[in-house]
């Protein structure tokens, strides 16, 4: 497989589209033509692991943070980025990352976080607004199903975890032939009036192009009448952190244990104890105190993040316990999510995981 052939993979699951606008996701070093050798799985991309790649014939790293974030003037080796850079061209070592868009997708990093946790009824936080379109079509009777099988297959329909939603709606479509056309049904400069159907479904932006292609391939007419409008829904598989219960209410102590026992902790930092139990559970893998007031209007009992400044805690206000169990290790599940993802295909080379704990922040 080419390099491209793999990142699609991720990309298909996390688009680009999805990623924040400050963040830098994709293939910043490499050739996406390159045939792959084998691949590794790291959290953060550091000397160490080049090394690693090396010694494991892997010419192709996927990462989680992207090593290149700003912008480059020089590759001097002035800094640890010059230097993973140069090393990693000089090795022939393609570089990819998947960070803030395979944060925010169902199945992502928090959505994983959440199933880590063992929590039940998990949804986004905090959906995305503006990822979604509604296509509208008019397609004569004995055609529609096929045409709904094809926008359906090519992605459209899906409302939250229903799939195949439309509405339909029968009706008299009109139409005359001009000149140069050469109609389905008719003839030309003869005014038609057909029994059509009109059908209504929604899909997510990214895939606009598949799905009027789709349309387009299916449909019997010479030229196909159809809208596409932008909506302001909330997209609940799209967004940033998770919300879910636990199955039973715990004490707060219990909670917290239990968090550095699932995490493999050494240490929590954390707001001031309530004296409650807690039940509802918010997350977000990463920086994540942006969303502690979205945690709290969600009911949340605790909000599970990293991170967090010192004046964030009082903003918790004795409404909820924040609970900061460091950057690394709240997003340290994105590996399995990556080797998931790859290892469902048929793949030719094999996939590791890197044995470096790439976390810069340590503990005494």
């Amino acid at each position: 497989m080419k390099i491209k052939e793999v990142t699609s993979i991720l990309e298909e699951f996390a688009p680009l589209l999805y990623q924040e606008s400050y963040d830098n996701s994709g293939l910043t070093i490499g050739n996406s033509n390159n045939n792959v050798s084998s691949v590794l799985l790291t959290v953060d991309v550091t000397e160490e692991v080049i090394d690693e790649a090396i010694n494991k014939k892997a010419n192709l790293i996927i990462a989680h943070h992207p090593i290149i974030f700003k912008g480059l003037k020089s590759i001097t080796g002035k800094n640890y980025v010059e230097k993973i850079v140069a090393k990693a061209i000089k090795n022939d070592i393609a570089i990819y990352a998947a960070h803030t868009n395979m944060d925010g997708v169902w199945g992502g990093v928090n959505t994983k976080l959440g199933e880590k946790l063992g929590l039940l009824n998990i949804k986004i936080l905090s959906p995305k607004k503006g990822e979604l379109r509604k296509l509208v079509t008019f397609v004569p009777d004995e055609h529609s199903d096929k045409v709904r099988k094809a926008i359906f297959d090519a992605g459209a329909g899906n409302i939250g975890f229903y799939d195949q939603c439309s509405f339909n709606l029968h009706g008299d479509g009109s139409f005359r032939a001009g000149e140069n056309s050469n109609p389905y049904i008719g003839e030309r400069g003869e005014l038609r009036f057909e029994k059509e159907i009109r059908i209504e479904t929604i899909f997510p932006k990214h895939l606009e192009r598949s799905i009027v292609n789709a349309l387009l391939g299916s449909h019997p007419y010479e030229e196909v009448a159809y809208d596409i409008y932008p909506l302001d829904n909330e997209f609940i598989k799209v967004g940033m952190g998770a919300i879910g219960e636990l199955a039973e209410n715990a004490e707060e102590e219990v909670f917290l244990a239990d968090l550095k026992k699932i995490f493999n902790l050494k240490c929590i930092r954390h707001s001031s104890l309530q004296g409650k139990k807690v039940k509802r559970i918010a997350v977000c893998g990463g920086t994540g105190a942006f969303l502690l007031k979205k945690a709290i209007s969600s009911g949340a009992d605790a909000f599970l993040t990293a991170d967090i400044k010192y004046h964030e805690y009082f903003d918790a206000d004795k409404k909820i316990l924040l609970v900061d169990i460091g950057h690394y290790e709240s997003e340290q599940v994105i590996k399995d999510i990556f080797y998931e993802l790859l290892t469902k295909k048929n793949l030719n080379f094999a996939v590791h995981f890197s044995e470096i704990i790439t976390n810069p922040v340590n503990y005494y």
